[in-house]
């Protein structure tokens, strides 16, 4: 044998709240519309994309760092009412 695994390989991401990497399908992929972050869960809005953790805490550490506009590359704050409705929402379902 040739040592080589069928397994395929699954792309992995940073959270920008807890700096720790993760499978790309255990994080929420999130895109700035309009000075709003907003959630993009099917992954295909256009745009420069920044990926987290679906918990408040990761959020709460994102925007205290102020990492969104950062990994976004936009200027000035950005509204995160979106994106908290649907982290809440997300932590009250597990």
């Amino acid at each position: 044998m040739s040592g080589r695994t069928r397994a395929q390989a699954c792309p992995e991401r940073t959270c920008v709240g807890c700096r720790q990497r993760a499978a790309r399908p255990g994080l929420l992929r999130v895109v700035v519309i309009e000075d709003r972050c907003v959630p993009d869960h099917r992954g295909t809005l256009p745009g420069r994309g920044a990926y987290l953790h679906p918990t408040p805490a990761c959020l709460e550490l994102a925007v205290r760092r102020r990492a969104f506009p950062r990994a976004l590359r936009v200027q000035g704050p950005l509204d995160t009412g979106e994106l908290r409705q649907v982290v809440g929402q997300t932590d009250r379902k597990t």
